[in-house]
């Protein structure tokens, strides 16, 4: 076996009605609570806020957008200080969640915010912090990743360990009634995911393997029925569940071109993440067919167990087929004129996703700009 390392992630709180045992796990002293309007607005934040604040002083910060930009984060992590806050709350999706990071991360160790992007460039310490998601997508509950939209719409990263919360709460209850529209974006990013973790070409291992499999194999046969069925909450608890083991699995064998090239998209276009995954993830995929053709194989099976007996190079091209085919059967429209973008813009989104260094090191095979150009346009 080769050499690697692991890292397991947060504890994990699992099950409904959570908020108690996840005020329990923070110490004493006021709590800043990351959230969005929306989720304060359906009430969704009101028991874990209250329990929170059964023991303690609670400031919410709950002026997130989706891609949350510089200043957002830079306000939350003054409201954490003026409330000398001892912790930090992430609930929401995956935009909240990654300014109570970075929040948490920038309140406790004092570090200036533009000398960390990167990764493992964040070496200090922050303060205690848990994450909740709302949506089974994003997995950052599960990462030591937060992303932040900066001037221009670049998307920019900070990557390191001690962004990793000390506390995950697992509640698909939170989930359940979620528009059809974010459903299917959200499990289209899990299932993104957990497929360039399966064949990222860096930091690959046996244990992010078994979770990345184990988090397609759930994703791929409930992403339907949960938007089909939004109140099916076993069918929700399998999509969170996955969502959770697909951020553990990417933690640690990092995503690549499809995020690549998904990020100016969202940048630029302010489209939500999970479907700028999908708009990208055939195109992609077929760009790698060969570079990770047995990987993609191996893959096909969870999808489609009777294709065992196929070649590996027919059942790579399956894995495409099957992927394209949920992302359809999931209502998203898949081209890019669907969404406000140009034919003409392609060679401006190629020039910025090659900005994308941290994430294009990981594909199976190389990206370059005239190759992303060409993707693009494949999606239009």
């Amino acid at each position: 076996m080769r050499p690697f390392t692991f890292n397991p992630g947060p504890r994990l709180l699992a099950g409904p009605e959570q908020a108690e045992a996840l005020a329990r796990t923070l110490p004493p002293g006021p709590c800043l609570f990351v959230t969005d309007q929306d989720l304060v607005r359906l009430g969704l934040t009101d028991p874990y806020r209250e329990a929170i604040a059964a023991t303690r002083e609670v400031v919410v910060f709950n002026s997130v957008e989706a891609d949350p930009s510089r200043d957002t984060l830079l306000a939350a992590t003054e409201a954490g200080r003026s409330a000398s806050a001892a912790s930090v709350v992430g609930f929401g999706g995956g935009s909240p969640m990654d300014v109570a990071k970075l929040a948490a991360y920038l309140l406790g160790s004092g570090d200036e915010l533009d000398e960390i992007w990167g990764v493992g460039l964040a070496r200090g310490r922050r303060l205690p912090l848990a994450l909740v998601p709302t949506t089974a997508g994003t997995g950052s509950e599960a990462t030591p990743i937060s992303v932040i939209t900066c001037e221009g719409g670049v998307k920019l990263a900070v990557n390191s360990a001690p962004l990793i919360a000390d506390c995950a709460v697992l509640d698909a209850t939170l989930t359940l009634g979620l528009p059809r529209h974010v459903t299917a974006a959200t499990g289209i990013d899990a299932i993104v995911h957990s497929v360039e973790a399966y064949t990222s070409a860096r930091l690959k291992n046996p244990l992010s393997d078994a979770l990345a499999r184990e988090a397609l194999r759930l994703l791929s046969s409930n992403l339907v029925a949960a938007i089909e069925r939004p109140q099916d909450l076993e069918a929700r608890s399998a999509m969170l569940l996955g969502a959770h083991l697909a951020g553990l699995a990417f933690s640690n064998a990092p995503v690549a071109g499809v995020h690549a090239l998904a990020y100016p998209l969202g940048g630029l276009h302010h489209l939500p993440h999970g479907l700028t995954n999908a708009l990208m993830l055939r195109h992609v995929l077929g760009h790698n067919l060969e570079a990770a053709r047995e990987h993609y194989a191996e893959l096909a099976q969870i999808l489609e167990p009777g294709c065992a007996a196929q070649g590996s190079q027919a059942r790579a091209a399956l894995l495409i087929e099957q992927l394209d085919e949920l992302a359809r059967n999931s209502g998203l429209k898949l081209r890019l004129r669907d969404h406000g973008v140009a034919f003409e813009e392609a060679p401006l989104l190629a020039k910025e996703a090659m900005k994308q260094t941290r994430l294009l090191v990981n594909n199976p095979c190389e990206i370059s700009e005239s190759d992303a150009q060409r993707l693009y346009e494949a999606a239009w």
